[in-house]
């Protein structure tokens, strides 16, 4: 393996601190020189934006380029995205303008299944640390520029991992439902290659919801953040809650907003590309709070 350089200039939708920082990742980390390094696949990327330029370094990636355009979604016209949904009412435009950088990465769906398994009830410092210390003991070291890093464990690989060792490592409550999650997969009781086929979304988020720990808005996180690519969901969390009441609903106990009528609300007026949209208004509330 060796290091590699791609250097991309004018990118548009692009600012690295938006993408990495909108709550869709958690193996990506801030330098002190405002780059930001993380793990993909069994390549460690560092991405170094300096105004219009956007340099991309790995070491291991056999063909960076091609693994940039696919991860970052650089095909993707966002532009014309946050066009069209920057008409629908002034609220979603201020949210655009704000995080007008974001865009939503391809990442691996069983990594992504295991990472939001993770991420219920939990944050992000915490989140980030549990992947850390799973991928450290069951994945595979990569050394660059003096510091290891460790992929994420492939099913087989995190198969190995007992409930007890599960919990060693900080999962809690969601020790039991990891295992057993790896032991479906492994198993083929759902088969991660047939839920890309599978064309009605919620087909897929009815078999995501078989999988212990994958509740519904786990289930749209991973519909939304990963490789299946689902724009028409809408994940509903506090933030999102708080947002979409103060904004639209204006109810005076947000508590007793039910999870329904934010997403009849949300499809409705965001249509198939509401995804994106939460993620404007989600990194914008939670960004100014």
């Amino acid at each position: 393996m060796q290091e590699q350089q791609y250097e991309l200039n004018n990118i548009p939708s692009f600012n690295s601190k938006h993408i990495f920082e909108c709550g869709q990742c958690f193996r990506w980390d801030e330098e002190s020189d405002g780059s930001y390094t993380g793990i993909v696949g069994k390549n460690v990327i560092n991405v170094k934006q300096v105004e219009n330029r956007v340099i991309f370094s790995s070491y291991g990636a056999d063909n960076l380029e091609k693994l940039v355009i696919n991860y970052f979604d650089l095909t993707r016209n966002y532009e014309e995205i946050k066009d069209k949904l920057s008409k629908i009412d002034e609220h979603l435009a201020r949210s655009i303008k704000y995080g007008s950088g974001i865009r939503i990465l391809n990442q691996d769906l069983w990594e992504t299944i295991i990472s939001f398994i993770i991420s219920a009830n939990n944050n992000i410092p915490r989140i980030k640390g549990i992947i850390n210390r799973i991928s450290k003991n069951y994945g595979e070291k990569i050394e660059w520029n003096g510091k290891e890093y460790y992929t994420f464990p492939t099913v087989e690989e995190l198969s190995k991992a007992s409930v007890e060792e599960l919990r060693a490592w900080g999962l809690g409550f969601r020790d039991v439902r990891v295992y057993e999650t790896t032991r479906k997969i492994l198993e083929k009781q759902v088969d991660l290659e047939e839920l890309h086929k599978e064309k009605d979304t919620q087909k897929v988020r009815d078999i995501l919801l078989t999988l212990d720990g994958v509740g519904p808005k786990v289930a749209d996180c991973i519909l939304l953040f990963s490789t299946l690519k689902r724009f028409d969901v809408f994940p509903i969390d506090v933030w999102v809650r708080r947002v979409m009441n103060e904004l639209y609903i204006k109810n005076e106990d947000e508590t007793k907003v039910s999870k329904k009528e934010i997403e009849k609300l949300a499809k409705e007026k965001y249509g198939n590309l509401e995804g994106i949209a939460q993620q404007y208004l989600f990194f914008w509330k939670r960004d100014t709070a």
